[in-house]
């Protein structure tokens, strides 16, 4: 009787991905993103809000395997209102429900429970300030331009593009340059594959892609276009490394696999999340 083996990992080389999977699952939903924008901003509304549930969900999932059991019920529900007031009523409101939204998932996590609540409650809390409230940040910045106008006219939606971009600019840069002369590690034990070359074409790339945003889509001066790439490139650079480190922390490769050629969705939102809050400062005081 003979026992098949499992099939061996298919290497994917210096890339670390299955490229075709990626790019086609970027499509889908850069596509699903611009549709949404173009037509009816609110329901760009509804994808954040999905995202900040499946990114909970993810973090749930990977918190288990160091005994952290996060209560998805009161932040999920949280979260999804946090995107709607920040939205709707703006950042007061989104204070309010970020600590209305805390308070009562220390509350629910009474019902477990002496042991494990300190731990449980304070990486709720951290899971709170990671996924929802910066990612309502992209919900502030939506409704610059109103809540009912849509397409490129939209000051929101030109912001929400710009941010995409000069973000996915920094992810770009950052592969090309290093599949292609990375030899230098940024951090090797955080991130093997990170590369100090790979940076160098983070900063290049964003850089460009700020000043040409910033001037041709959002009419602003040129300088808050160096200053946009600069901060992209930072803070996108530091949030991947800080999901490095999370993942690493808990012993697990990718948060899930729910995205095809990316693994988890929190392996694509570390970079957004990061960036998201100095951006909105930046644009809210700057051009808009």
């Amino acid at each position: 009787m003979t026992i098949s083996q499992p099939a061996p990992a298919k290497d994917h080389g210096r890339a670390g991905r299955d490229l075709k999977a990626a790019i086609a699952s970027a499509v889908v939903l850069l596509g699903a993103i611009g549709l949404s924008l173009a037509f009816w901003k609110p329901a760009f509304m509804f994808i954040v809000a999905a995202a900040v549930c499946v990114a909970i969900w993810e973090l749930h999932r990977g918190f288990l395997a160091k005994e952290i059991d996060l209560p998805e019920q009161p932040l999920m529900v949280g979260g999804v209102v946090m995107v709607v007031v920040a939205y709707l009523w703006g950042a007061p409101a989104l204070v309010t429900a970020t600590a209305v939204t805390a308070l009562v998932t220390m509350l629910w996590l009474l019902r477990r429970g002496i042991d494990g609540y300190v731990m449980n409650a304070t990486a709720s809390v951290f899971a709170l300030i990671y996924v929802p409230f910066l990612g309502s940040f992209v919900a502030l910045l939506l409704a610059e331009g109103g809540r009912t106008g849509a397409g490129l006219d939209d000051e929101g939606v030109a912001g929400i593009l710009t941010f995409i971009l000069v973000t996915i600019a920094s992810d770009t840069g950052g592969y090309v340059a290093g599949v292609l002369f990375g030899k230098h590690p940024m951090a090797p034990v955080i991130s093997p594959k990170k590369s100090w070359e790979g940076f160098a074409g983070s900063v290049v790339f964003c850089i460009a892609a700020g000043i040409a945003l910033v001037v041709w889509l959002l009419d602003g001066d040129w300088w808050v276009g160096v200053a946009l790439g600069a901060i992209a490139v930072v803070m996108a650079t530091l949030g991947d490394l800080c999901e490095s480190v999370i993942k690493r922390d808990l012993g697990i490769k990718d948060m899930s696999q729910v995205i095809p050629g990316h693994g988890g969705l929190m392996d694509r939102l570390d970079s957004l999340l990061a960036t998201i809050a100095p951006i909105w400062l930046l644009l809210h005081y700057a051009v808009f």
